[in-house]
């Protein structure tokens, strides 16, 4: 992808156009730079003349426009703080009544220069109540010439500081659009796409944002900047794609009557339809001779995990080796126990006297020097076919003799870098990369985000997955709490295991002294591990059950220690952190109650939740909370109790987080590349971009027929967002 720089004038320094005392206060309010920097501080949002409110008819508490004319101004200092407050009056310029309203502004020193007797100006703010009169507080305003009264523009409004309010801005953007020509900002995008989805030319479009004659055009042009953005990424994972297909990599096609097969055969359990569908999908990717780059994401006990073995037992049976990364040594643990399980005498070496078996090891951090000496030993001679370990994978130390295939497990719980690493211990080519979640992610999510990735989901769960049954538990109501600690205790004496997470490892002395004094009057105090088990240890109907706690502060020994007594059914209740949200397969734990559950995000309560229900008994969720039924936050626990779809809570969760960084670049310290678009909002666009962008790669010479938009996509992504597309 051709590397340029940007245009001059984008790349330009702000002082050549604003001076020297304005580009030094836009750096230090925004940390802009260059004219591009301030370009893309767009308004957000707009005021014109229909949104105005006539004074008499201002409602209380609501955002209001009004146009008025200032008839008195005053100043006086504050008794509490220094500083001082301005205040002005304003009659309403809209009707006849001569109705007042008055504005204060807190160290309103631009106010004060701006706003005269006799000055015309549209106020914008909300309605408060100040002194038996209504008022608007720190309002923005803009001042309106004889031209603007004439002829009135919509009003846009930035984002400000107090050092560089609303008006200034509008100045010194208007200082810069004199400069604007269509030279300076040349279209790249094609100009028949431009036609066909009728957005305006870069230049205009810059215009239309900042200074829009009507309010429409401001909106079509930030369609068309979102559209940009979704079209550039779009173009770049494309790119990066075909690039990803041209790399050399070792076809390894399915051997009849080997490992994959035997595997199969022996499977106690038939595989689902779904399962079946994606495992031909991967076989065939890993029969081709460039590398496989599949994501596979499938519901909490969907059997991705078969999935996975299923495709490093063919690439095994074609003589490579694969490796596993986890993101903790208790998931590590918990796949190479479950593997060794599946597999059972095809784990071993030699077996059937031609070499059928294979080894498979375990590598973590807290491997003993013994043990780490012979798993390494058996990697490099090939005599390990399946690796499964944690960061320590990525040793220098670890050498492979032929590595074939990459599983990452959580892939989102990695850096790029990390990924890398391993990929590139494969001597002589590019290993097959299958990257795994169990967190859906919403179709807009994966274009955007994983566009190069060919994608595999499994939807349907397997047969003998229970359901889960999941509630919330107000705790402000004595029979609820009551009767929360008595369900726990018939859960053990049925026999089965309960999980009880909380949010959070350990409290002050105080802290534990006010919940184990009285857990009715903590309800303002997040519970903790420690103080959980505390509490339980000293109600006398817990006399007799087995509690343990397990959370990321225990060294790696006990951490496993707790989770193998756990799974032999020697801990009845384990409390702990979300450090149980993935990978903890126990299949007689049947209750799951998370302790203060608003304090998690959708997407970790329906992992949380996803470890009852996995032996056939159901399953069932507590989310316990203090807050009341009306508060926010209870809303997203709803959102948890109403549906066990995940892709409709990934969608949920989407929605309630916003977007923040999806392309993942804060895994390298930087800011997202994307500014305007919204996969929340702009669903339609990413889908018409990248059907756009299709047609245009069919053509494999495109850039020499679209040079502009070739220099304007090395140009769009900054160096760590192309770093993190390039290694994804």
């Amino acid at each position: 992808m051709a590397e340029t720089t940007l245009t001059s004038f984008e790349s330009a320094e702000l002082s050549a156009f604003l001076g020297k005392k304005n580009s030094t206060a836009l750096e230090k309010a925004f940390g802009y730079m260059t004219v591009g920097e301030l370009l893309w501080h767009f308004p957000r949002r707009y005021v014109e003349v229909g949104e105005l409110t006539p004074i008499s008819e201002l409602p209380f508490d609501e955002h209001v426009t009004v146009v008025a004319q200032v008839v008195n101004v005053s100043q006086r200092q504050m008794h509490s703080r220094r500083g001082f407050i301005f205040e002005v009056t304003v009659s309403d310029e809209l009707s006849s009544g001569g109705q007042e309203l008055k504005m204060t502004f807190f160290n309103g020193y631009q106010a004060r220069t701006d706003l005269h007797i006799g000055t015309i100006a549209m106020f914008s703010g909300k309605v408060g109540w100040y002194q038996d009169h209504l008022q608007l507080s720190q309002p923005e305003y803009a001042i309106l010439d004889e031209a603007s009264q004439a002829d009135p523009r919509p009003i846009p409004i930035y984002p400000a500081s107090a050092k560089m309010p609303n008006k200034r801005i509008r100045d010194l953007m208007g200082l810069l659009l004199e400069h604007f020509t269509d030279q300076k900002l040349p279209e790249f995008l094609p100009r028949e796409l431009l036609r066909t989805h009728h957005y305006p030319q870069r230049h205009q479009a810059f215009l239309d944002r900042h200074f829009p004659k009507e309010i429409k055009h401001a909106y079509v042009a930030r369609q068309r900047f979102a559209f940009e953005e979704a079209f550039m990424l779009q173009l770049a994972l494309g790119e990066r794609g075909r690039q990803l297909g041209a790399q050399k990599a070792i076809a390894r096609p399915p051997v009849p009557g080997r490992l994959a097969d035997k595997f199969d055969a022996q499977l106690p359990f038939s595989l689902t339809e779904d399962q079946l569908v994606v495992g031909e999908q991967i076989s065939k990717d890993l029969e081709q001779a460039h590398p496989m780059h599949r994501l596979l994401q499938g519901e909490v006990g969907s059997g991705k995990t078969v999935v996975a073995l299923r495709a490093i037992l063919q690439v095994i049976d074609a003589g490579g080796q694969a490796a596993l990364l986890a993101p903790t040594e208790v998931l590590a643990a918990q796949h190479y126990a479950s593997i060794k399980k599946m597999l059972g005498k095809l784990a071993e070496p030699g077996l059937f006297g031609e070499g059928e078996g294979t080894g498979v090891e375990l590598l973590t951090g807290s491997a003993k020097s013994a043990h780490r000496r012979e798993a390494l030993l058996g990697i490099a001679s090939g005599e390990t076919g399946l690796i499964i370990g944690t960061h320590a994978l990525l040793s220098d130390h670890v050498q492979f003799a032929d590595l074939g295939l990459v599983v990452v497990d959580e892939q989102h719980r990695f850096g790029v870098e990390q990924r890398d690493a391993l990929r590139s211990k494969a001597v002589d080519s590019v290993p097959h990369t299958l990257v795994m979640t169990a967190t859906p992610i919403p179709r807009t999510v994966a274009m955007t985000v994983f566009g190069d990735l060919d994608t595999s989901t499994i939807k349907r769960l397997p047969a003998g997955r229970a359901p889960i049954h999941t509630h919330i538990v107000p705790m402000q109501l004595t029979g609820f709490r009551d009767r929360l600690f008595t369900r726990i205790v018939e859960e053990v004496e049925k026999g089965h295991q309960v999980y009880v997470v909380c949010p959070r490892i350990s409290d002050t002395a105080a802290e534990q002294g006010v919940l184990l004094a009285s857990y009715e009057d903590s309800s303002g105090q997040p519970m903790s591990v420690e103080s959980m088990q505390e509490m339980l240890g000293g109600m006398p109907e817990f006399a007799g059950i087995r509690t343990e706690a397990l959370h990321s502060q225990l060294d790696a020994a006990d951490k496993q220690a707790t989770m193998d007594s756990f799974a032999r059914g020697e801990i009845d209740v384990l409390i702990s952190t979300t450090v149980i949200e993935v990978g903890v397969d126990v299949h007689n734990a049947t209750l799951m109650v998370i302790i203060d559950a608003e304090r998690f995000g959708i997407s970790q309560l329906h992992q949380l939740r996803g470890r009852v229900g996995r032996g056939g008994l159901p399953g069932t969720c507590l989310m316990t909370t203090w807050l009341d039924a009306d508060h926010p936050s209870v809303g997203r626990l709803k959102t948890i109790e109403s549906t066990i779809d995940g892709f409709e809570l990934a969608e949920a969760d989407l929605a309630e987080r916003k977007e923040g960084n999806i392309l993942g670049v804060q895994q390298s310290g930087s800011r997202s590349t994307l500014r305007e678009l919204s996969i929340i909002k702009d669903r339609s666009l990413i889908e018409q971009a990248r059907t756009d962008v299709g047609r245009l790669l069919a053509d494999a010479n495109w850039g020499s027929n679209y040079q502009g938009l070739l220099s304007a996509v090395g140009n769009w992504l900054d160096e760590s967002t192309r770093e993190f597309l390039n290694k994804n």
